[in-house]
């Protein structure tokens, strides 16, 4: 198994969304590295849900990856705001997953938390200039996260 953590901005799409729903497909990345994580991802797979381009980043819950990647339909709707029109359905750019809400956390763990948790201090979110939607996260990192808890 392997550990992610996922970005998205309350505003669109967040936590308690994905609670409602209860499995979501995850698209919408249009980064090639972003990209090439979730087809990394496997069924069974975790991942914190961090909300971000908000008041308080943080991390704000957990999801479990339940399909391999495949292509992101929206890619190829011209009425999406993910259209590519250079992607075909021969040869599709762009991938996603879908995940399935596991729960909140008792409490939202901030960036601000985590960057100044010298335990942390690799943590791919807190890199400089590292902005991508999706990015792993060590098994070291996720227990000591979780135990921030």
């Amino acid at each position: 198994m392997k550990y992610w953590l996922m970005k998205s901005e309350p505003t669109a799409f967040s936590i308690d969304d994905l609670a409602r729903r209860g499995t979501e497909p995850w698209d919408g990345v249009r980064n090639y590295q972003a990209r090439n994580y979730l087809r990394q991802m496997r069924v069974g797979d975790q991942a914190f849900f961090y909300h971000s381009n908000c008041a308080e980043p943080a991390i704000v819950g957990l999801v479990e990856v339940v399909t391999e990647a495949y292509p992101d339909p929206s890619q190829f709707d011209p009425d999406s705001p993910y259209f590519d029109p250079k992607s075909s359905r021969e040869a599709p750019r762009w991938s996603l997953v879908e995940v399935r809400f596991e729960r909140k956390l008792a409490r939202p763990i901030t960036l601000r938390e985590l960057k100044a948790d010298p335990a942390l201090a690799g943590l791919a979110l807190l890199q400089r200039g590292h902005r991508l939607s999706v990015m792993p996260v060590t098994p070291a990192q996720w227990r000591h996260i979780l135990a921030l808890e």
